[in-house]
């Protein structure tokens, strides 16, 4: 069993996703640093001083040691911009390293395909 474990975790597809997972990790705290201290602020600039985290609606409000009872929309809304601009800066890094890989590969050259050469050597017999 130790060593059915080893071959698994030792795979390169599981050491891809433990590295994607670490800097997936670490990309979201960046991201999220973004959000809350660049963007978020300059929303509320534009907005005259709200800030979406402030947002709530009170269902009850706080009674001694009872804490209020509210919906908080604006976490919500702080929440959904977070997600699309996380979206947005993965989507145009998966597009640069696709473009990379697009120009790696248009410059070497591709031979025939195993296809192909039979294909050729089918034709040059029956034209014999």
């Amino acid at each position: 069993m130790l060593k059915e474990f080893k071959t698994f975790a030792l795979k390169g597809n599981v050491l891809d996703l433990a590295v994607g997972v670490i800097i997936g990790g670490a990309f979201g705290k960046i991201v999220t640093s973004l959000v809350n201290d660049i963007i978020m602020p300059i929303i509320s600039i534009l907005l005259n001083g709200i800030s979406f985290t402030d947002l709530k609606y009170v269902i009850t409000p706080a009674q001694g040691d009872i804490a209020e009872c509210a919906i908080n929309y604006g976490s919500f809304i702080q929440n959904i911009v977070d997600f699309i601009i996380i979206a947005f800066s993965i989507f145009l890094f998966v597009k640069l390293i696709t473009s990379f890989k697009k120009k790696e590969a248009a410059a070497v050259p591709a031979g025939p395909s195993n296809e192909e050469i039979l294909l050729t050597e089918i034709r040059d017999l029956l034209k014999k």
